[in-house]
């Protein structure tokens, strides 16, 4: 059962997506790191904000939300709200 999903898991990452490719070169180094690990845990980059502070990337994964400051710092449990 566990090789079965890691299978699957493999064949996802294979395709290749071209809005995902370009939300992540908006990303700072700092948000690329922190992002690359939140995405072991299933997390997606979904969009990316930019304000006046700067950019926050948020991830999404079953619905929870993350964040990523432009310093590469995470928030599990960020304080916004979602549109689906």
């Amino acid at each position: 059962m566990q090789a079965l999903r890691e299978r699957e898991v493999l064949l996802e990452r294979r395709q290749y997506c071209p809005e995902q490719s370009a939300l992540w070169d908006k990303l700072t180094l700092a948000q690329k790191f922190a992002a690359s690990s939140l995405t072991q845990f299933g997390y997606d980059l979904t969009f990316i904000r930019n304000s006046n502070r700067g950019s926050v990337a948020v991830l999404l994964c079953n619905g929870n939300a993350a964040t990523i400051s432009d310093d590469g710092e995470i928030n599990t449990a960020p304080d916004i709200q979602i549109r689906f």
